[in-house]
């Protein structure tokens, strides 16, 4: 079986560095060759986030809640995330994620707001009955010449996480 990945970016600038720290999590968090990953740059959307009903938009909503791992990563705006991912996310009906397994990621310019993505972010993915296996990964932007080894201790935290999972789910009644 073939893991369905899928990244989720709400940054408002196409192919930024949220993205680029959100891939590489991906890359140190799975086996090469075990998944397929989709990206979905909001970015690339902005004429139809907001349109009411979009085809465009359902397919994305539905493509990522199709997904067994979703990365939702976000530039930190106002102590929090953009209103692109939030548009996106609103889309979804209670437990529209349910069965996905989701990491919120915030990029910044300083650590003032390291625990966005856990008090922010997550919550509202557990809301949309999403699993969140840890804290959220906040990644300083200044930081891009340590971002294999910075990404590299988060992907291990993730991975010790849902090893642990692992272990329940063996013992869990079906």
């Amino acid at each position: 079986m073939v893991l369905k990945a899928t990244i989720v970016v709400g940054n408002p600038k196409p192919r930024s560095r949220t993205l680029k720290v959100a891939e590489t999590l991906v890359e140190k968090l799975l086996v090469p060759g075990s998944y397929e990953l989709e990206i979905i740059d909001l970015a690339d959307h902005t004429a139809e986030i907001f349109a009411w009903p979009s085809d465009e938009m359902a397919a994305l909503n539905a493509r990522v809640a199709e997904s067994d791992l979703a990365v939702f990563a976000s530039p930190t705006y106002k102590a929090t995330y953009t209103g692109l991912l939030k548009a996106f996310l609103d889309r979804y009906p209670a437990n529209g994620l349910s069965g996905v397994t989701a990491i919120p990621v915030h990029t910044g310019g300083d650590l003032t707001h390291a625990m966005g993505p856990t008090v922010n972010l997550a919550p509202l993915l557990v809301e949309l009955g999403a699993v969140v296996p840890g804290r959220g990964f906040y990644f300083v932007a200044g930081q891009m010449d340590r971002l294999d080894e910075l990404v590299e201790q988060a992907a291990a935290e993730y991975a010790a996480n849902l090893g642990r999972l692992a272990v329940v789910a063996e013992a869990v009644r079906s």
